[in-house]
This record gives C-alpha cells, structure tokens and sequence, in this order.
C-alpha cells in the first residue's frame, strides 16, 4: 500500500498478471474493471506505453502530475491485465507526491494502483481507514499520514471531447476547462 496525492492506494508490479490478478482479488474488485498505470512521470509513462504520441501525449503532459487518472488510447493492448474489459484503453495516473510514496514509486518507476478499499467501500484518507483485511494482506505499506481523502478526478479522453467518468479532487468543470486548454496548445 502506498499513500498517493488523493488517497491511499493498493498497488501491486504492473509487469506481471498474477500480481495484478492478487490486488484484484484483495479488493474483492470485478476482473471487468480496470486500474491505473500509476508512473514516477510522464516520460517514463511515456515509455511503458509507447504508443501515447501525439494528443494522448500532449494531454498527459500538460494534466501530469496531478490528482488526475486519464483514460487514454491503448492501441497496443498493453498491460491487459490491469485494462478490465477495455483493453484499448488505459487508466494511467502521475500522481504529484513527496515523502515515502514519492520514494517508493521513483524506486520502483511503475505501479498499477486502485484505492486500498474494498470493492465500492469508502477512500482511505488514513492508514487505519484501510480494512484489516487489506492491510493484513499487503507485502509492504508505506504510512504517509493523513492524505486529502477524495479520489483522482478520471476524464475520459479516449473522444474528440473530454468527459468526466468521476469527479474527484479537481471539479469536473475545471478538469474539462484544463483538458481543453491543453488539447488546443
């Protein structure tokens, strides 16, 4: 488990399935679901998944870092594992950290990640909120303290116009102004 910008985040090496299909089962998460690519940054992001050029490129450079997870184009089908049932799609996030989360995933460059909640529970904004259940069965959890608690804001921009799937630490009116403006630079 690792503390994020937005809440604390149940992580597992994005590399590999059955790690992946671990983290699922932890959260009691549906196979049909997908997670985020969460990346020390944008280009080592860029790196992992390759084929992000031109507007999925110019969108995550100008949203990342920060409280967002983008769902962008995933042409090459990569990290199927951890895309749910859209595997031409990928959720990927560079959160904004510092401290121990900030050093554990600059030390690790690529975690798939989902809230450390059971499934539809509520954010872990606290080590202590995580269940038992998920503590108990994490190899590693890194305590960053008290986190703001509201999730990442996920836009969709996958289509000629963003659009908001959850709102969350950046208001879906200001998320859809900043997607905008980076996508008419």
């Amino acid at each position: 488990m690792l503390p994020t910008d937005t809440v604390y985040g149940l992580c597992a090496d994005p590399y590999r399935e059955a790690p992946v299909r671990e983290l699922y089962r932890m959260k009691q998460r549906p196979a049909d679901q997908p997670c985020a690519l969460l990346a020390k940054d944008v280009d080592f992001l860029l790196e992992l998944v390759p084929e992000l050029r031109g507007r999925a490129a110019t969108m995550a450079r100008a949203l990342l870092p920060g409280p967002y997870t983008l769902i962008l184009p995933n042409p090459g089908q990569r990290y199927r594992w951890l895309t749910g049932s859209s595997p031409e799609t990928i959720g990927v996030r560079v959160p904004e950290l510092t401290g121990p989360g900030a050093e554990v995933l600059e030390h690790v460059g690529a975690l798939v990640a989902t809230s450390a909640n059971l499934h539809g529970g509520p954010e872990s904004r606290r080590l202590e909120d995580v269940p038992v259940e998920i503590r108990a069965g994490a190899a590693a959890v890194v305590d960053g303290g008290e986190l703001p608690g509201t999730p990442s804001t996920v836009l969709d921009l996958t289509a000629e116009e963003p659009k908001v799937l959850r709102e969350g630490a950046v208001p879906a009116a200001d998320a859809l102004e900043r997607a905008a403006a980076a996508f008419s630079r």
